[in-house]
């Protein structure tokens, strides 16, 4: 064999293992981005689930704190009826004095 046919083989043969690494090492490096965003997208999903958690504690919150309300209107209204009753029986009766 000649000189340039070894050297021709020994270029290939270290051209495909420099290509073959090369693409190994993209490939890794891929890899790894790809698992950095994937991380980076868990923790931000895990971010709004605990959002909407407390959301929801503060729905509920408002909710007791709704229903609460609508129970004391709900006894001023009686009470306020009550009283309107009292004052037309005392009107009532003014008027028959006044007579």
């Amino acid at each position: 064999m000649d000189i340039t046919a070894i050297t021709a083989v020994v270029a290939a043969i270290s051209g495909i293992f420099i290509g073959w690494s090369g693409r190994a090492r993209a490939i890794q490096q891929e890899i790894k981005k790809d698992a950095q965003s994937g991380g980076a997208l868990h923790s931000d999903v895990e971010y709004i689930k605990r959002g909407v958690d407390d959301i929801r504690i503060e729905q509920r919150t408002q909710g007791k704190r709704i229903d609460d309300l609508a129970e004391r209107v709900t006894r001023v209204e009686e009470s306020s009826k009550q009283a309107h009753k009292r004052i037309d029986r005392l009107d009532a009766v003014k008027h028959e004095r006044e007579e």
